[in-house]
């Protein structure tokens, strides 16, 4: 129980910082140097959900990081669906993907399936430690 309250700390720190890291980036798109990065406190119990994935890894670590990168991909959209869907019951979703063609309920974008698919393998090299 102690190493999962860890990974979830350790997990919602990190995707913490990678969002805003990666919302910063997205800003020079618009022009603005700021690189002013976003995020909202409901992103660190999502982010620390990540911490699951210590499960799948388990019964995948032998297979290659192409079928573990997809695993994780999926569980990671899962885990997007599910949390956006039911922040959006209560108005509090912070993300909303609608303008994007790709869009499944406006909570996930499949264009964004190789950047899950590196964050898990991201995780991955952390949670294995």
């Amino acid at each position: 129980m102690k190493n999962l309250s860890k990974n979830f700390f350790l997990c919602g720190i990190v995707g913490w910082c990678t969002e805003i890291i990666f919302t910063s980036l997205q800003s020079i798109r618009n022009h603005d140097f700021r690189l002013l990065g976003v995020t909202s406190l409901w992103m660190f119990p999502i982010y620390g959900l990540a911490s699951l994935l210590v499960i799948p890894y388990k019964f995948i670590q032998k297979y290659s990081f192409l079928i573990r990168g997809t695993v994780y991909t999926f569980f990671i959209f899962l885990g997007e669906f599910l949390s956006g869907r039911l922040l959006t019951k209560f108005h509090a979703c912070p993300w909303n993907y609608e303008n994007s063609p790709l869009n499944i309920k406006k909570v996930i974008r499949l264009d964004y399936a190789p950047l899950w698919f590196l964050f898990g393998l991201f995780l991955e090299k952390i949670l294995k430690r």
